[in-house]
């Protein structure tokens, strides 16, 4: 007998089409030495500065006007964006633990609280997992919210992702009668996507060490104590190494120019530090780029480009913008593409 539709012994269930599936990976991607290379440095790459905002994490007092102490964060939303675009949402997972503690004194005034605890464990797929966790005083009425983001961000951290906003140990600015800032620091070129790609780091980064910093400025939305914890980056004694790299000219030439100064240590801005430090890492780069492009030219014609510019040396180049030139006649026609390691952000 014909089922209804024409064929014979036809399966009614057969008709529904293949069952749902779920996204879920049951067998893991198997990533090469050098993928997963790939895939870590495409993590640690900083968000766009369109997702960047600043958390206010500790206040002067008794002061006018009163300034407050900013660092940057992104929200949670920029963290599993990046995560999406680079693994597919099948490509990860997390899964959350929530506990709370005892209460225990929180500050000064004997006031007896408890913490809401929670654990992230975050599993990409072919790399492994990590966790963390993040905290929030009980009687915050968003405290589950808070501590889940945090811990999801620490988690991420572990990976690479946002790890590059530790470095910041916070810039002081002036607050507005609700206590926002007025105006934010400018990103130093290293905490951009671009300038991060064309190789600029923060000053510290070469220690392999992130800084401390107050601990909301990860963009926590939990409070904070008032009290930032101490930095191991020296940026400043980096800037000072640097005369020895590019020279005395071009060290107080980026000094006055980038931050008005003589001497780093006049320098109060930390924003301004890595400003500064960035254009000389650039100088650094440009030079080596000279002198190679010197040899492919020969002496006659390196000589006949400084004279052009009244320079009898690269001692006596003091700005990117000449040093940029002389690359420039040096090596020709080049594309605006290759001068990037000349470009700050």
């Amino acid at each position: 007998m014909s089922a209804p539709n024409g064929h014979a012994h036809e399966n009614p269930a057969s008709m529904a089409g293949p069952p749902p599936t779920t996204l879920c990976m049951t067998t893991p991607p198997q990533y090469s030495a050098d993928q997963v290379k790939e895939l870590v440095a495409a993590l640690e790459v900083p968000f766009d500065p369109s997702q960047i905002e600043w958390r206010v994490t500790n206040t002067t007092k008794n002061q006018q006007p009163v300034r407050g102490q900013v660092v940057p964060y992104a929200d949670q939303r920029a963290y599993t964006d990046r995560l999406n675009a680079l693994l597919t949402p099948a490509g990860w997972t997390r899964k959350y633990t929530i506990h709370t503690s005892a209460n225990f004194e929180r500050s000064k005034d004997q006031k007896i609280a408890a913490k809401v605890l929670v654990t992230c464990e975050l599993t990409i797929f072919g790399l492994g997992s990590h966790s963390a966790t993040g905290e929030e005083w009980a009687d915050n009425d968003n405290a589950g919210t808070a501590a889940e983001a945090q811990s999801f961000k620490r988690a991420c951290a572990c990976f690479g992702l946002g790890r590059y906003l530790y470095y910041f140990t916070g810039t002081w600015v002036d607050l507005d009668d609700r206590r926002r800032p007025k105006t934010v620091p400018q990103l130093a070129g290293w905490a951009t996507p671009a300038g991060w790609l064309e190789g600029l780091r923060p000053g510290c980064a070469g220690g392999q060490k992130p800084c401390e910093r107050p601990v909301a400025g990860n963009g926590d939305n939990g409070r904070h104590n008032g009290h930032s914890e101490g930095t191991d980056c020296d940026v400043l004694r980096e800037i000072e190494r640097m005369e020895g790299v590019v020279g005395k000219r071009m060290y107080r030439g980026l000094l006055k120019t980038i931050a008005r100064v003589w001497n780093p240590k006049d320098i109060q801005d930390e924003a301004i530090q890595e400003k500064v430090l960035a254009h000389m890492q650039a100088a650094e780069r440009g030079l080596h780029r000279a002198k190679t492009a010197r040899e492919k030219a020969g002496l006659a014609a390196f000589a006949a480009i400084l004279g052009s510019l009244r320079l009898s040396s690269l001692d006596q180049v003091d700005n990117l913008k000449t040093l940029q030139e002389i690359v420039v006649a040096l090596e020709g026609g080049v594309q605006r593409s290759s001068l990037a390691a000349l470009k700050i952000v």
